[in-house]
């Protein structure tokens, strides 16, 4: 499994939240306290939006915490709204094409989680695929094929509802073949301006998701965080310090969504 981590709200330094914290996402590269695995050092990458409408993205092979060309970067890029993760593979191959975020026109997209005996489902669900979309799909991952799963469903023009589709059709489609272990769906996706997350599992046993709270008291942590503007807030898969009253635990089977500053959480299911 994987860690992410989303920010919405006004322009900082990518290093700022990437690199920082006691427990930033670098960190978390080399030891995670909330994932199935300690390390996830099969890749890196952020996707950022700056002055125009798609967004930037770099992504590498290399471990997180291995990075000079990014340390170097993370101080001048500024950006208001980013989505960054750190892999550990689920059977795939580490290569450039298969880090995320993935991004296609202005969207971004990550995930944590699996779809269970991929191999068995891979034919179909890429068949699946809007033909228009398929020669955009770079990498062999089953998080790049329910990105564009998403995409086929309608993500440019109701997110949530494409969300629950390609949740449902993949839930079909595993059932239909006998698989039972569980599908596990930690995700974030943004179209540069509004940005959702979902922590959702078919057994609802989901991988970790917190947003932030209290930002003044984030302020407060003395050489750890930049000031964060007003109305900033952080989603990510555990929290970038052990103090944990700045963070809430996105409940399970949910929807999360940050537009224009403000949160709301809503019930998330397969449709």
């Amino acid at each position: 499994m994987c860690r992410w981590l989303a920010y919405s709200g006004g322009p900082v330094p990518l290093s700022a939240i990437l690199m920082r914290p006691d427990h930033s996402l670098i960190d978390q590269s080399r030891r995670a306290t909330q994932n199935v695995e300690t390390t996830n050092g099969d890749g890196f990458g952020v996707g950022w939006y700056g002055e125009d409408e798609t967004p930037g993205v770099y992504r590498d092979t290399h471990p997180a915490w291995n990075d000079a060309n990014f340390r170097h970067l993370s101080d001048h890029i500024h950006s208001g709204l980013f989505l960054s993760h750190v892999r550990a593979a689920t059977g795939t191959p580490v290569q450039n094409t298969n880090c995320h975020p993935f991004a296609f026109d202005n969207w971004l997209f990550q995930h944590n989680g699996s779809v269970p005996e991929f191999s068995k489902l891979k034919r179909q669900l890429m068949f699946d695929v809007d033909p228009a979309l398929f020669p955009s799909i770079e990498g062999s991952t089953d998080s790049e094929v329910l990105f564009f799963l998403a995409l086929t469903f309608g993500l440019r023009d109701d997110p949530p509802a494409a969300l629950a589709r390609t949740m449902g059709h993949v839930e079909q489609a595993r059932q239909a073949a006998g698989i039972e272990q569980p599908i596990q769906f930690s995700a974030s996706t943004t179209d540069g301006s509004r940005l959702w997350t979902v922590r959702y599992s078919s057994n609802n046993q989901s991988r970790t998701q917190y947003h932030s709270r209290h930002i003044h008291a984030l302020r407060d942590i003395h050489g750890t965080y930049e000031p964060l503007p007003e109305g900033a807030v952080i989603v990510l898969s555990e929290p970038l310090d052990e103090m944990t009253e700045h963070w809430v635990a996105v409940p399970e089977s949910s929807l999360l969504v940050i537009e224009d500053g403000k949160t709301t959480i809503s019930a998330f299911s397969p449709a």
